[in-house]
């Protein structure tokens, strides 16, 4: 029998109504349009991330390795175990909360918040063995789950405006709009930008990876001709090869020293509850373009895929990357006709391949891998239909939950703002019947968390 053949029944393709070539063109499909990350998840780590002995290249490529092991890994279970056309990597939001917000602005080791993924992953991987998901997902206010997305969007919108140039510091209205005219950076992170919208509008696939390419290319061709100085769009030289990523491995172990019990539980819970309600969201929307969801719009074995899930965070965190989630771009090769493991397969495969590419990512301009933030927070703030307007008792807690996220530059505080407004807009309307004892605790736990929090700082 070949490799084809056994392919083919193994995945039971043409029992799904599909054949061996779709599936191949579906999982080549998918990974153009989630590539972006194996650039874009370094680059955000590495802020947050440094290791003594080693150059910033140097760890760059290393988070590069990592990046595409715990994508490949999740993606290999998620196609022999789950046999579905899911692909997973380091989400994107929950990478940009580990970097900027946890390490950089709360002051915790990343070490510290490397343990805090595998914890999450834990917990991730025992709640989806027991089958509790249907008591979490009772247990948290229907607005805020909608609008944790657009929250993100929000917070990534900012993060990357921020790093391209376009939005600055000012010390009487705390942003603005940088010098574009006499910055070249942030011009031609502009023109990247529009590049990038138009090829995507255009339904080219790997628009986000050609829109980055695109730019760094431009940056190293004004560099060339003498328009700009060297360093200023693009690197003096390309960084030697670093596929040494053992100071990486097992660093989480580190982090379960000297913790603070209490904003350790923060941080872990809002890794887990980004990374649940994400995950389950981008499950339900793919398995609906697929043909997957019963008549009860549910996905059969959906415990499968979230186990998928679980373990690639698990397995992340212990070689060194944030949470690892299931990709919504997964739906493009679903449209292109996949619907077995097979596509995935072929995801995890491309993502090996991709190995061969790491010394090039550490020569990849910040601005130019930070778009992919920018577009990604566009396509992410759409969410915001999902929520009730008309609501009250959704638009408060909702509205809040999407305003906090980037203004304190904390996920984690726009979904406890959302969480703890729920119950007090419900109870003034005299809807309090709507709430459960769940959402109640959770609201009182957030608010003693903010008295004890404060009181620390005070």
């Amino acid at each position: 029998m070949n490799i084809k053949k056994a392919l083919m029944n193994y995945f039971s393709v043409k029992e799904n109504d599909s054949d061996f070539r779709t599936e191949v063109i579906a999982g080549i499909t998918t990974f153009l349009t989630m590539s972006y990350i194996v650039i874009v998840n370094p680059s955000i780590l590495s802020a947050a991330i440094s290791l003594p002995g080693y150059t910033s290249d140097q760890v760059l490529q290393m988070l590069a390795i990592v990046t595409i092991l715990s994508s490949a890994v999740s993606i290999f279970i998620m196609a022999f175990y789950a046999n579905r056309p899911f692909a997973l990597a380091p989400g994107l939001g929950l990478n940009a909360f580990f970097a900027y917000t946890v390490v950089l602005t709360m002051g915790i080791p990343w070490q510290t918040a490397l343990a805090a993924v595998f914890v999450e992953g834990i917990i991730f991987i025992l709640l989806t063995l027991v089958g509790a998901r249907k008591y979490i997902i009772k247990a948290f206010p229907e607005p805020v789950k909608f609008s944790v997305g657009t929250g993100i969007g929000f917070f990534l919108g900012l993060i990357g405006l921020q790093k391209i140039g376009i939005v600055v510091n000012d010390e009487a209205t705390l942003v603005t709009l940088g010098n574009i005219a006499s910055d070249p950076v942030a011009l031609l992170s502009i023109l990247g930008l529009f590049l990038t919208y138009y090829l995507y509008a255009k339904g080219i696939r790997g628009s986000i990876i050609l829109g980055i390419i695109g730019t760094t290319i431009a940056g190293y061709a004004l560099t060339s001709v003498g328009v700009v100085d060297p360093g200023v769009l693009a690197p003096k030289s390309i960084p030697a090869p670093q596929y040494d990523f053992t100071p990486l491995i097992g660093a989480f172990l580190d982090g379960f020293t000297n913790l603070d019990a209490i904003g350790f539980a923060l941080v872990v819970f809002t890794f887990f509850f980004v990374d649940f309600f994400d995950t389950a969201g981008t499950l339900i929307g793919v398995s609906q373009v697929a043909g997957f969801l019963d008549e009860n719009g549910n996905l059969p074995e959906m415990e499968k895929p979230l186990l998928a899930d679980a373990i690639g965070t698990t397995f992340g965190s212990m070689i060194g990357t944030s949470t690892v989630t299931s990709y919504l771009e997964s739906a493009a090769g679903v449209e292109e006709g996949g619907r077995t493991g097979l596509t995935a397969l072929v995801v995890g495969m491309l993502f090996l391949i991709s190995l061969i590419f790491i010394p090039l990512a550490a020569g990849i301009p910040q601005y130019a891998s930070h778009l992919a933030l920018v577009v990604v927070a566009v396509l992410m703030i759409r969410n915001i239909t999902k929520v009730n307007w008309g609501d009250f008792t959704h638009a408060v807690p909702a509205a809040m939950t999407i305003i906090i996220m980037p203004l304190t530059y904390n996920i984690g505080y726009g979904i406890a703002a959302g969480i703890i407004t729920y119950p007090i807009v419900k109870i003034g309307t005299g809807e309090w019947r709507d709430l459960n004892i769940p959402q109640i605790v959770l609201a009182l736990l957030f608010v003693i968390y903010f008295y004890v929090r404060t009181g620390m700082l005070a």
